[in-house]
């Protein structure tokens, strides 16, 4: 196999990682929004609404890989990676203004909207990872898609279980960042005087990420744990 090919098999393995990894949220607000609904209309609506959101997150990926193409957008799309990075690890997301449909369309419109509101993670991520390939993008999200539908569950079970792939993530969305950053054309002479500096810089904020989310994430179970002892 050509070294083109394993790029293109790895990239879009990175993109299906990272989109499983951010799919926690999405998972919640399809269980959230298709709650209140019979059983039978459950399935319709999680699938008529992950079909809705689907055509949306590939729609405005695509926009953004162009979007990352115009100056300082690729440094400022990496900014973002890096604080939704480190959000991933603390946890700060909150679904309370989700509302459960009471029948099918209504619960269908609100995966929709949700899903599109939320998803800037996603779309930031796989844009980055993707390098400016459309297939990558379309490939990746039809494949993981799928898999947050009917594995969700199972997934986010494993990431409560195995804790060590949340940080996984975050480290790949790391990379990702860091990866994109060092790209961007106004910037990228800095890393141009020794390959060294790339791979340090792209080491730094790896590091800088998994420790300033693990001391965030220490300090909010200690304030959980003193808080239980008090009760």
């Amino acid at each position: 196999m050509s070294t083109a090919a394993w790029e293109f098999i790895l990239s879009l393995l990175n993109i299906v990682f990272l989109d499983l990894i951010l799919a926690g949220d999405n998972a919640i607000v399809i269980g959230l929004a298709a709650r209140n609904l019979q059983a039978d209309l459950q399935k319709k609506a999680v699938l008529a609404g992950t079909a809705g959101a689907v055509i949306l997150r590939i729609i405005a990926t695509i926009l953004v890989v162009w979007l990352l193409q115009i100056p300082w957008l690729l440094l400022l799309g990496g900014l973002l990676l890096i604080v939704i990075a480190y959000k991933l690890l603390t946890d700060e997301g909150s679904h309370d203004d989700i509302k459960a449909g009471g029948s099918l369309w209504p619960a269908v419109r609100t995966i929709i909207i949700a899903d599109a509101a939320m998803g800037l993670d996603n779309v930031i991520a796989v844009a980055g990872a993707a390098k400016h390939n459309i297939t990558l993008v379309v490939l990746g999200l039809l494949i993981s898609v799928p898999i947050v539908v009917w594995g969700s569950t199972i997934f986010i079970k494993l990431i409560n279980k195995y804790p060590w792939i949340i940080y996984l993530g975050s480290a790949v969305l790391g990379f990702t960042a860091a990866s994109m950053i060092a790209e961007e054309k106004n910037v990228e002479f800095l890393f141009q005087f020794h390959p060294f500096l790339r791979y340090a810089f792209i080491a730094i904020v790896i590091a800088g990420i998994l420790a300033a989310g693990h001391w965030k994430r220490s300090m909010g179970q200690r304030k959980e744990a003193k808080g239980g002892a008090v009760l």
